[in-house]
């Protein structure tokens, strides 16, 4: 995959804040999933609460990418993935892959979540327990693999090799990095199949030099695993989060 981005002065302007957010977002993350436990089991809405900052960080990211992408007349939708996918036959197949392997994925948790045996980490702490939670972690899960794939996939690939001058290659390295690092509440423990999803996901990126594939497997990803596995995982309501459910 070749691209050629070549920022304007006000888009190399807007790319600072930008950069800035994406440097401290594992930070954010952190203080607002650590709050939110300690406020969970006395307030149904702290959840909820959470995951609206987070698709509002989201979106206003993805919009500053956009911008600067809008007042970058040099460098094209193309440079950020936002395009068709190269070869869509090898597309399919990838996405048929990916699918089969989410599959079974999904039955091995779900399997295991009947057997007793549910999946624990720090992900597991902000599993749903509502219906108004899981609709907000649907909104979620669309938001991340959207808004993470054209921030953390192809703008910031886009900048390394734009404005660092790196190798296409090792820009995705360093944007997979710092993916990584913006799941930091999870634990290091969680940040491991962060780190191999993302690998997976940056891989369908400069397989297919478009973003769609891995924007649709990264939003499958999420709805598996906070929404889909929850429902055989999930804790009791407690009184307070039956009312207002």
């Amino acid at each position: 995959m070749e691209i050629t981005p070549d920022f304007s002065a006000l888009g190399l302007v807007l790319t600072v804040p930008l950069i800035g957010y994406v440097l401290v977002e594992g930070l954010v993350g952190k203080r607002t999933y650590d709050r939110m436990l300690q406020d969970r089991d006395r307030d149904p809405a702290a959840l909820a609460r959470m995951l609206r900052v987070w698709i509002a960080l989201s979106w206003a990211a993805t919009a500053v990418a956009v911008a600067v992408l809008a007042v970058s007349p040099g460098t094209a939708a193309a440079d950020l993935g936002l395009r068709p996918p190269d070869d869509p036959s090898a597309t399919i197949s990838l996405l048929v892959a990916a699918g089969l392997g989410l599959l079974f994925a999904g039955l091995f948790l779900g399997w295991n979540a009947r057997r007793g045996k549910p999946l624990q980490g720090a992900i597991t702490e902000m599993h749903p327990r509502t219906p108004t939670e899981r609709a907000w972690m649907l909104g979620m899960a669309v938001t991340a693999g959207i808004c993470e794939e054209v921030v953390y996939r192809g703008f910031l690939i886009a900048v390394g090799v734009g404005v660092l001058g790196l190798d296409v290659k090792v820009a995705a390295g360093l944007a997979l990095a710092l993916f990584v690092l913006g799941h930091a509440y999870q634990g290091w423990r969680g940040m491991f199949p962060v780190a191999a999803a993302g690998f997976g996901l940056t891989y369908l990126y400069l397989s297919t030099g478009s973003l769609l594939a891995a924007v649709a497997v990264h939003i499958a990803i999420d709805v598996l695993a906070l929404v889909v596995v929850p429902m055989f995982t999930a804790r009791p309501e407690t009184p307070a989060a039956k009312a207002v459910s």
